[in-house]
């Protein structure tokens, strides 16, 4: 074992792999935006309505989007109907509809807030485990 403070010498092949496993770690530089376009960030997120009490209802569903979501995100959003399905702890196929809502909206710790309280508030008021959420840094116009 190295002496602590010594340098590791690594064969040429292993120095090889450490480097390119090191690389693959470092994030990939980010696209830029054409003229006219701005980076924000897209969120995606699937809120599942099977509950403990029954499916969560459009009204009530509507009442969340209006009471948690669009207070949240006054600048706008869209959502819209699916059909999803996940695979419980037991290992069966669960079928259920959903809501999906997307956000576009600038990077930073007042937008991810916002998000975490939807995504908290949904689990709270409808006894989910979960709400799945899909980010990706994009490029807009307006």
């Amino acid at each position: 074992m190295p002496k602590v403070g010594a340098a590791l010498s690594l064969p040429p092949l292993a120095a090889a792999a450490v480097s390119l496993a090191l690389a693959a770690c470092v994030s990939p530089p980010r696209q830029s935006c054409r003229a006219g376009e701005q980076r924000v960030v897209q969120d995606t997120l699937y809120f599942g309505t099977h509950s403990p009490h029954g499916a969560v209802t459009a009204d009530e569903w509507t009442k969340f989007l209006n009471t948690t979501v669009t207070p949240r995100f006054p600048q706008g959003l869209t959502v819209w109907q699916a059909s999803g399905q996940w695979r419980g702890a037991d290992g069966t196929i669960v079928h259920e509809s959903t809501y999906v809502l997307s956000l576009i909206h600038p990077d930073g710790a007042p937008s991810e807030a916002a998000i975490a309280e939807i995504v908290v508030s949904y689990k709270s008021a409808f006894e989910q485990q979960s709400v799945l959420r899909s980010r990706a840094d994009t490029c807009a116009s307006f």
